[in-house]
């Protein structure tokens, strides 16, 4: 590839991520200060919570393009905030990814899946952070 072409191809990527919002709700920090710092390198504009309470509070206040969400969490489960956040009209479309390390055989989490509609369901084991930036990007950029 030409550095021109190559120039193009990372003007493009980061005017996809430029001007975006994203959420993060995560309780283990590691992985929520990673996924903040590569957002943020990205362009976009990230927001975080720790649980799934001040999660839904901050994706309504600010209505971010793409939430990131974990499951298992204290206070509210990210399941219990899927749920509320799509009882409001904009939070019935936003594109919703769940990190979890939990396989989707529990019966509470096809049902979720199901009901509830997120677009990936990500095993926090078998993927890597790349993988989770090329998702976002694919929703975001669309």
């Amino acid at each position: 590839m030409s550095i021109k072409k190559s120039k193009l191809l990372i003007n493009k990527i980061i005017r996809i991520m430029t001007n975006k919002k994203i959420l993060v709700v995560e309780d283990e920090t590691d992985i929520l200060d990673v996924l903040t710092d590569t957002f943020k390198r990205e362009g976009a504009e990230v927001f975080r919570a720790e649980d799934g309470d001040e999660g839904l509070k901050i994706a309504l206040a600010e209505k971010p393009d793409v939430i990131l969400l974990d499951i298992i969490m204290p206070k509210v489960s990210g399941l219990d905030m899927l749920r509320d956040l799509r009882k409001d009209d904009w939070g019935k479309a936003v594109p919703v990814i769940l990190l979890t390390n939990l396989s989707a055989t529990e019966e509470k989490i096809i049902r979720s899946i199901v009901e509830y509609r997120p677009v990936f369901y990500l095993v926090k084991s078998d993927w890597k952070i790349a993988d989770v930036v090329k998702k976002v990007k694919g929703i975001i950029g669309e």
